[in-house]
């Protein structure tokens, strides 16, 4: 499945609308090592991943992309994590969560991001590190792979989002998804923490104020 139109990621905009997102391309990417590639960044986001290949974005805006299975044996593992399978809405955000790490941690095993930590500035050093807008492609792709083996019974995949414009707080990307029933959308944000850590989903106009965890280091 592809998603829809983004105001972020997706064909030609309007100068105002390129201009902020560029911006924010540089906001998140600043202090990475390589330099952002939005014709890129358009195409991994457009990707219709399978098992046998996932593209995967990192170091900074999709600088660099690389090319990682899931083997059938990995793929049961992560499709059986939550037991018993989620009744509900909230169980099944739950259950995201935490199959988001899963793939992080599968994925960045194969790719070299594994010591991707949370958060951008400070961590360029770091082989294999992502910022938010790596983050937000990789997160929506991973999504694309639950909604295809019927993992999303509550929800659906919704545009990427960003926050902030430097008055109020640094510009941030996120992958984001709708629950079916109600229509409340949520922000997925994996990049508050290391590598393989559960992924932040909160109700998108919470994300949207600027809201982060109380816990995490990410800056």
């Amino acid at each position: 499945m592809d998603i829809k139109r983004t105001s972020c990621l997706t064909d030609l905009w309007s100068f105002k609308a390129w201009f902020l997102y560029i911006v924010g391309l540089m906001a998140c990417a600043l202090t990475m090592p390589a330099y952002a590639d939005i014709e890129t960044m358009n195409r991994v986001l457009r990707q219709s991943p399978v098992l046998e290949e996932i593209e995967i974005c990192h170091g900074g805006g999709c600088a660099y992309v690389s090319t990682a299975s899931i083997e059938p044996e990995e793929w049961e593992q992560m499709r059986d994590i939550c037991q018993p399978i989620p009744v509900d809405a909230g169980s099944e955000r739950d259950c995201i969560a935490v199959r988001l790490a899963a793939f992080e941690r599968v994925i960045g095993a194969k790719t070299g991001t594994d010591q991707d930590r949370g958060g951008t500035f400070g961590n360029g050093e770091y082989l294999g590190q992502m910022d938010c807008n790596d983050e937000a492609i990789n997160t929506t792709n991973y999504l694309k792979l639950m909604q295809q083996h019927d993992l999303l019974r509550f929800h659906e995949i919704a545009d990427i989002a960003r926050r902030g414009f430097f008055f109020n707080g640094w510009p941030h990307t996120k992958a984001v998804m709708r629950e079916i029933a109600s229509g409340q959308r949520y922000a997925i944000d994996a990049w508050f923490y290391d590598n393989g850590e559960p992924a932040v989903v909160i109700p998108f106009e919470t994300w949207k104020e600027g809201w982060r965890p109380e816990d995490s280091l990410a800056r």
